[in-house]
């Protein structure tokens, strides 16, 4: 059976794939706003894995929506978990089976168990959350074993993460992204399996 796994390129939604594609046959998506967004990097990491890979694009509506939620709430995480929502929900109306990269202790974006059922619900998927039992320090040393992982701050990496583009929109519309983001969000981007890069 297939399963669509959210992917940013970097560690953790790559390590939930690898833990995924002994039970299911592995495809990775990232989400992006504008459909000419360059996500080389992203591309290296799905390829480095050998897994298949997609980009989708959000409904136009979205992204002013998110910065609306940024503005007026004066942080980004409820704007960041409708983004992860959406993107979740679209394929789940592709995929019977969706899976994600959250950790034990990730606080954004983190669906609910009531969240989580509604979706399996609406769309009669699982919602499959491999690193769901592993806390940070745990997936660190697991990407550390199997992966070649390059780390920086948020817009220094070619991920696919949702935070870039929210950024910039906010820029957009006038204000000072640094006043609603984090002023260090350090981001990974995944360069290969660990011990096949020459």
């Amino acid at each position: 059976m297939k399963a669509g796994v959210l992917f940013s390129g970097g560690k953790d939604s790559s390590l939930a794939a690898i833990l995924l594609c002994r039970d299911y046959s592995v495809e990775l998506n990232t989400y992006v706003f504008g459909e000419h967004r360059v996500l080389q990097g992203v591309e290296r990491a799905a390829g480095a894995l050998g897994f298949p890979w997609r980009v989708r694009v959000f409904s136009p509506e979205l992204l002013p929506a998110a910065v609306d939620s940024i503005l007026d709430r004066g942080h980004p995480g409820e704007a960041i978990k409708m983004v992860h929502r959406s993107a979740l929900c679209d394929l789940a109306s592709q995929y019977r089976v969706i899976a994600d990269g959250t950790r034990f202790d990730d606080r954004v974006p983190m669906l609910s168990r009531s969240e989580v059922q509604s979706v399996q619900d609406t769309f009669g998927c699982s919602y499959v959350r491999p690193l769901l039992g592993f806390p940070r320090k745990e997936v660190d040393r697991l990407a550390g074993h199997l992966l070649e992982v390059a780390m920086g701050e948020t817009g220094t990496l070619e991920n696919g993460d949702y935070e870039v583009e929210l950024r910039e929109a906010v820029r957009a519309r006038g204000e000072d992204a640094s006043r609603f983001f984090p002023a260090f969000h350090e981001q990974s981007l995944v360069l290969g399996l660990a011990g096949t890069r020459g």
